[in-house]
């Protein structure tokens, strides 16, 4: 209710007490529903000004769906918008499935103004109408094939697939080499993995072991038949990002990615190791859009522009995440990776029959596995 409003509510309710309270005199209920002119002039003034403030600081805040400080880096890359942007990015502890259905649930009326998913999620979320074309002023420097043409999805960052291993927690059993290694007993207890019915990197985990284990897109049976293999060793399998958990020992075989792996090494001088498997592996592209009719799309659109300007791709970079800009990548952090020769096990897949596949893979995981 604005300040006129206010007033007008207020004089009816004083010309109802001066019509039903006999004792009050004409010049009383005059007085009453007189406000002094200054008076007027200083809280039209007043909640003009405290109106203008709300607005600009509901307008200096982007909604981000997906954006877990534990996760990537987010946490410095969030801390260096507000510092270079002026916009407040609350961290969000969502994964791409729940990011998704967020959007598709709030279709209507959205809540979110960016968000960040797994390239397959990036494709459903297009095809689902959710996010809207952006093409930021670094548009040319992607590579076409790690963007939507009509920009409604596009890479800032990319991963491999791996182990991350906690050798401590380990208590001398080998790091494993392979995937055939996670099935076996001494490692009952101690491996994670993400649900791959709802976290992009969960999902990115089966795609790798199929391939892996000779299966396709189109054939999921390796997969299937690998993960029920793996419930007789116990698996912890969350749903949300699982890093301080790795850390803690609690997970002491986590399949996730490479960047997190260098991150706990060499940031939070962990005792991890991060191994690509003999029989393959995937790299995956992570993507942002703008979200379609939010709230605040132009403080989103400066989120987008920084995490694809040099600011934002150094830190990227500096969290080990190979970013999408070439030549982003300092040689002191590369020299942080395993050598050229693991990494020629990872490759790429078709990204959209990869996305094509997702639901009916995860329908028959929730079914045969879970």
């Amino acid at each position: 209710m604005n300040y006129f409003n206010f007033i007008s509510v207020r004089d009816d309710k004083t010309a109802i007490t001066g019509r039903t309270a006999a004792s009050r005199s004409h010049h009383q209920t005059t007085k009453e529903r007189t406000v002094p002119p200054i008076l007027r002039s200083w809280l039209t003034a007043a909640i003009f000004a405290l109106g203008t403030i709300a607005s600009q600081s509901f307008a200096q805040t982007a909604i981000c769906y997906n954006c877990p400080p534990e996760w990537a880096d987010w946490g410095t890359q969030i801390a260096a918008i507000k510092a270079k942007t002026g916009v407040t990015v609350p961290p969000d502890n969502k994964n791409s499935g729940q990011a998704l259905a967020q959007m598709v649930a709030e279709k209507a009326s959205p809540v979110a103004d960016v968000t960040y998913l797994g390239v397959t999620f990036g494709i459903q979320a297009k095809a689902d109408g959710v996010v809207e074309p952006f093409k930021p002023s670094t548009w040319s420097e992607i590579p076409d094939g790690l963007k939507d043409q009509d920009g409604a999805w596009f890479t800032i960052h990319s991963g491999t697939l791996g182990f991350m291993v906690n050798v401590d927690a380990l208590k001398g059993k080998p790091i494993p080499t392979s995937w055939a290694d996670l099935l076996k007993p001494e490692y009952k207890g101690l491996i994670g993995y993400l649900d791959p019915a709802s976290a992009f990197v969960g999902y990115v985990g089966a795609v790798a072991i199929n391939q892996a284990r000779g299966g396709s897109l189109d054939n999921f049976g390796p997969a299937i038949d690998y993960f029920k293999a793996l419930q007789k060793n116990d698996p912890i399998v969350p749903k949300q990002t699982s890093y301080a958990r790795v850390l803690s020992g609690e997970i002491a075989i986590l399949l996730d990615y490479d960047f997190n792996a260098y991150r706990a090494k060499y940031k939070d001088k962990a005792n991890v190791a991060f191994v690509i498997p003999s029989e393959g592996t995937l790299v995956v592209p992570y993507v942002m859009s703008l979200v379609r009719k939010g709230p605040n799309p132009e403080n989103g659109k400066k989120v987008l522009e920084y995490v694809l300007s040099d600011e934002g791709q150094a830190i990227w970079a500096n969290a080990y995440l190979r970013p999408v800009r070439a030549g982003a990548m300092p040689k002191d952090v590369q020299a942080r990776f395993l050598p050229a020769a693991d990494y020629a096990r990872a490759s790429t897949v078709d990204y959209g029959k990869m996305a094509a596949a997702q639901k009916a893979f995860s329908d028959r995981y929730l079914k045969e596995v879970q």
